[in-house]
């Protein structure tokens, strides 16, 4: 699966990508009342433009991302359109870091980010993690993520729906995976459903606070 998520950004392959900010983040990000300058985790984070969002909110943001193409793009892209200082570079455990501005990205596999490493996370999103990952990875996801995030620690999820089977990525996940995977460990809050992204597939958007301890 790694190199198949290289490939995938080799070739250009990234349809689940977009060139703007979602929606969702910018309409129910807001209604979470976290506090600016809290660290927001961002798993697979790609080179998704909400990290900026974020930012620019006020928010340091800690994006894990499997591919360095991805995260060389997202430099790239980012100091070419808003003329971001430069790049700073060091190595934290097993993963590169690239920091710019406020957005640090993590290029290594975020099941083997361990939770001394992210200590000042607060926050967390997930736009595009859990929809990227097969039926058998989920619940490890769901309880890393869980081991990451401290009690009371809120996010927003996105999640999608569509009538194609569970041909993927992005996959479809709905209501009653994402009880079954996440209750155990966050309360849930449906935020919004019912609204299409534009290849026509059904989004739900989750907002979720860490309980403590572990379940």
């Amino acid at each position: 699966m790694r190199e198949q998520w290289r490939q995938r950004w080799r070739e250009g392959r990234i349809g689940f990508h977009r060139n703007d900010t979602h929606p969702a983040l910018a309409h129910f990000w807001p209604g979470l009342d976290i506090a600016a300058g809290t660290k927001v985790l961002v798993p697979l984070c790609g080179k998704s433009l909400d990290m900026h969002w974020l930012a620019d909110a006020g928010h340091p943001v800690l994006g894990v991302e499997l591919a360095p193409e991805a995260i060389e793009q997202f430099l790239d892209e980012q100091q070419a359109s808003r003329s971001q200082a430069g790049v700073s570079r060091y190595r934290q455990g097993g993963f590169a870091v690239a920091r710019q501005g406020m957005v640090e990205l993590w290029q290594g596999d975020f099941f083997h980010l361990h939770i001394r490493q992210v200590d000042e996370i607060g926050a967390f999103y997930d736009r595009a993690s859990l929809i990227a990952l097969p039926p058998a990875t989920r619940q490890r996801y769901a309880l890393h993520l869980a081991q990451l995030v401290p009690p009371g620690a809120q996010g927003l999820l996105v999640s999608l729906q569509h009538g194609e089977g569970d041909h993927g990525p992005p996959y479809s996940v709905n209501k009653a995976e994402i009880d079954m995977l996440f209750t155990p460990n966050f309360v849930l809050t449906e935020l919004g459903s019912g609204s299409r992204d534009a290849q026509g597939r059904m989004e739900s958007v989750w907002g979720l606070c860490r309980r403590g301890p572990l379940a």
